[in-house]
């Protein structure tokens, strides 16, 4: 059973992935740009399936990371659809590190990401309706 340190995540688990020895420096840190590239590929998933095809990152709001990521932690990412515009949408991701071994998750950073639903030929498309 897992042990949340400080609350609970908000989302839903939309990717979890192992944090490995290329992806930290040589103090066994893992690398933020790491973090926040698996942040935006959760949030890549979460986006298309919500605008139902191609989108894109347009902006990262504000983000930094409150605890390390370690080798061997396991990277949980929470994304959460806040607002929904004509051919954008604002998500809310947070990113979990569950320690290694271990049954403690804590929270590493979170953050807001914008995307923008694309048609064929990569111009801006409306996001559909939730159906």
């Amino acid at each position: 059973m897992v042990h949340y340190a400080e609350g609970r995540p908000i989302g839903d688990l939309t990717l979890r992935t192992l944090a490995m020895p290329s992806d930290a420096n040589a103090a066994g840190d893992i690398f933020g740009g790491w973090v926040m590239a698996q942040m935006d590929l959760a949030c890549g998933i979460r986006a298309a399936e919500r605008a139902r095809g191609r989108v894109v990152t347009a902006a990262v709001k504000e983000m930094s990371f409150a605890k390390p990521m370690k080798i061997g932690d396991t990277l949980c990412i929470y994304t959460h659809v806040e607002r929904v515009g004509r051919t954008s949408m604002t998500l809310k991701v947070e990113a979990w590190a569950q320690r290694y071994l271990s049954d403690l998750m804590e929270k590493v950073t979170h953050a807001d990401f914008v995307m923008v639903a694309l048609d064929g030929e990569g111009k801006p498309k409306a996001v559909p309706a939730e159906s």
